[in-house]
């Protein structure tokens, strides 16, 4: 995202009571982000990677703890559309959605992997 784009998002969902930062480019990167803090101490990062799509990180402590993928058709959102989404995004799920898929349960995430399965991942057995 540009700058002066994110800029203008950061002031717009800060209108609207969402604790919205500026999120500045990695090393190499010139793409801006928004940072939104969580009130449970998580935050999400959206659109800090280069992708045209908008999609989010969620962290807690510098770990990743859900994330709100590649929303369709995205790369073409108006200010107004991106504020609308990052505004009502759900970071409550272990995959977060912009939006509920009407008549859909959400899928729930699989099991973690067993430890004889990472460590055959881990150790090629």
């Amino acid at each position: 995202m540009e700058e002066n784009r994110a800029r203008r998002i950061v002031e717009r969902l800060r209108g609207r009571n969402v604790f919205a930062h500026l999120k500045l480019p990695h090393a190499g990167l010139t793409r801006y982000g928004i940072r939104v803090v969580l009130p449970d101490g998580r935050e999400a990062i959206w659109d800090n990677d280069g992708t045209a799509g908008l999609e989010a990180q969620v962290m807690r402590d510098g770990i990743l703890v859900g994330f709100v993928p590649s929303i369709p058709g995205s790369e073409r959102f108006t200010d107004d559309e991106v504020i609308a989404t990052i505004a009502a995004a759900d970071y409550d799920r272990p995959i977060g959605r912009s939006t509920p898929v009407a008549g859909r349960r959400p899928t729930p995430p699989p099991p973690p992997p067993s430890l004889s399965s990472r460590l055959r991942a881990t150790f090629g057995g």
